[in-house]
């Protein structure tokens, strides 16, 4: 019998890193419970789910009113849930702008802000925000993108200096090139010439993600406050 390792909350935990993740920290131990839009489980770990839309702050607390009814107060926190809504800037529109920073970045903060009191009270939990390689590399057409990943790291680091004593961890993933449906969906002249740029030469695996944050969020890790924690195939070296 699997040792109950806490509550663990994955928000865009269906597809690619997040139900990499979900099988991680299930096979692990965690009650993993996963969140999406549509609420349902589309992945073969053993995990619950809920409907939340993290753009909006109303979705985020019943989704977390929900889990805390049925399985208690969330340990672990993986920000996962993201957007792209590509174009260069000129072209971009106030709705690519507002939408990608709103799920990206707000979307995220509140629901750090949602999960801490149980937190605090308990003197112990993890936070993992997940950003990008270009939340610091930068990559043009991707200028909301690109802030929203950087201001993570802000958020992160604020963030660790408020609670920091109560036995609360919150760090930044960033990944790089992971090999998931989005990346599949490149076609092979842009794929190759993403390859040139990494140099370890290969897409990343969305287990090689999900493997850091389980480390991350273990008692192990209990040191690692505020840190930004490349999975890129060195990509972003000295970022």
């Amino acid at each position: 019998m699997k040792e109950h390792l806490g509550v663990a909350f994955i928000t865009g935990g269906n597809r690619g890193i997040g139900a990499a993740t979900a099988q991680v920290l299930s096979d692990a131990g965690y009650k993993v419970v996963i969140g999406s839009r549509s609420g349902e489980v589309n992945t073969t770990a053993e995990v619950s789910s809920v409907r939340i839309d993290v753009s909006d702050a109303e979705s985020i607390e019943n989704a977390i009113n929900e889990i805390e009814s049925e399985f208690g107060p969330i340990e672990v926190l993986i920000a996962n849930a993201g957007i792209t809504r590509d174009s260069l800037l000129m072209r971009m529109t106030d709705a690519d702008i507002e939408e990608t920073i709103n799920t990206n970045l707000v979307g995220s903060i509140r629901l750090a802000r949602r999960v801490l009191r149980p937190m605090i009270k308990a003197k112990s939990g993890r936070i993992i925000f997940m950003s990008s390689v270009v939340g610091l590399l930068g990559s043009a057409g991707q200028v909301n993108y690109s802030a929203s990943k950087a201001g993570l790291v802000g958020a992160a680091r604020s963030l660790t200096r408020e609670v920091g004593t109560r036995g609360i961890t919150i760090n930044v993933v960033a990944p790089g090139f992971i090999d998931t449906d989005m990346t599949s969906a490149l076609d092979e002249t842009t794929r190759k010439a993403i390859l040139g740029t990494i140099p370890a030469g290969r897409y990343g695996e969305p287990s090689e993600v999900a493997h850091v944050i389980k480390f991350l969020v273990s008692e192990d890790a209990g040191y690692i406050s505020g840190a930004v924690i490349p999975v890129d195939g060195g990509l972003g070296m000295g970022h």
